[in-house]
């Protein structure tokens, strides 16, 4: 699915009227198939950016067109087709604590269910061995049976990407997917993401923090701050000097120490880009 934002702007429903707009002049296109990560300190608009792409959210001010239509001049019927074609992935997946995984999992393809369908596959579940492949990219082969309430944070966060491999979706958006992952399986996690939508043709919009996890799985990488694009560049242009400037509002709320221990860990800035930039 392509998209393509003009001039957007946004503001979350419940922020007062004096406050900013949390998008302000956002305008952004990305092909059919075409891999992208935005990165930027907290409060960027990153996440309010993916909801306006889910349409859950309206803008207050310029273009919005998701595969060449514009959501919120549709029907409510072909807008919910079109939701359809959306996965969203929040940071911290709406599992149901007593459902089993593979349940949960199998949730992914509920927008191309019949109603029948979607509440005969609560009780049993129809397509086991895709469950299984699915968690089989994110170590979770084992947790098939598991009750979600009986998953650790990261495993959970796991199932709720697992649940993108069996959707219907051309367009994945993709909220800090890393979060509560240890490093072994936040490569593991995004290498199977990135790869699978690639071979698939999968639209993608990732937000991350990790910026050296971003730097080295995709090939285009936006930078956002204040509810502005800073920069939007392939990975390869995205230099120390960039990332300092983007991450300025990081320095002056944590202070320097923060930002430098940061730096010293490769979080901000992989010692390879480093190197290779200078």
């Amino acid at each position: 699915m392509d998209i393509e934002l003009s001039d957007l702007q946004a503001r979350h429903p419940s922020a007062p009227a004096h406050a900013p707009a949390a998008l302000q002049g956002i305008s952004l296109q990305l092909g059919v198939g075409e891999q992208v990560a935005i990165i930027g300190p907290s409060g960027a608009g990153k996440t309010s950016l993916l909801q306006i792409l889910a349409c859950a959210q309206s803008p207050t001010h310029g273009a919005l067109r998701l595969g060449g239509q514009d959501p919120w001049r549709l029907s409510t019927s072909a807008l919910r087709r079109l939701r359809g074609q959306l996965f969203l992935a929040p940071q911290v997946p709406p599992l149901p604590p007593r459902q089993r995984v593979v349940t949960s999992v199998l949730a992914g393809r509920l927008p191309a269910m019949s109603l029948a369908a979607s509440l005969r596959s609560l009780f049993y579940p129809s397509d086991i061995p895709a469950a299984y492949e699915a968690l089989s990219h994110f170590d979770l082969s084992d947790k098939l049976f598991e009750r979600v309430d009986r998953l650790s944070g990261g495993e959970r966060q796991r199932v709720g990407l697992a649940r993108a491999l069996l959707s219907p979706a051309s367009l994945w958006l993709i909220d800090e997917p890393l979060s509560a992952l240890d490093p072994m399986r936040a490569r593991m996690a995004m290498t199977a993401l990135v790869g699978l939508a690639r071979e698939r043709q999968i639209t993608m919009v990732a937000t991350l923090h990790q910026v050296d996890m971003a730097l080295s799985h995709f090939d285009r990488i936006i930078g956002l701050l204040n509810g502005q694009i800073v920069f939007d560049l392939p990975s390869a242009q995205v230099t120390p000097e960039r990332l300092a400037h983007l991450y300025k509002q990081y320095e002056y709320e944590s202070g320097h120490d923060a930002l430098q221990s940061d730096l010293d860990q490769g979080l901000l800035v992989p010692a390879p880009v480093v190197m290779h930039c200078r």
